[in-house]
């Protein structure tokens, strides 16, 4: 199935990862409290330019500038879409 998001020139697509629900000593944390995860799943890449060659994959683990991107909904899920100098790292497994 392919993904209906398609990114132009060198961006890219990403999907955060949940936040955590739980602090390390296991207090829950309400929605508000949640820190948004700087960690994030490629879903979708664009062919890159003349100029920037694509680095990035469908289903690289990446990290992400805190303020970067425009975020979407689409089909109920919610996405952030940035350019690919705006990813700081891949995360390898």
């Amino acid at each position: 199935m392919s993904f209906a998001i398609k990114p132009l020139g060198d961006r890219v697509v990403i999907k955060r990862l949940e936040a955590e629900e739980k602090t390390a000593s296991g207090i829950i944390l309400p929605g508000q409290a949640k820190e948004k995860p700087q960690m994030a799943e490629v879903v979708a890449v664009g062919p890159g330019t003349e100029d920037i060659k694509m680095e990035l994959a469908v289903g690289d683990m990446v990290i992400f500038s805190q303020y970067a991107g425009t975020e979407v909904k689409f089909e109920g899920e919610e996405y952030t879409i940035m350019a690919q100098k705006d990813i700081l790292a891949k995360v390898e497994k």
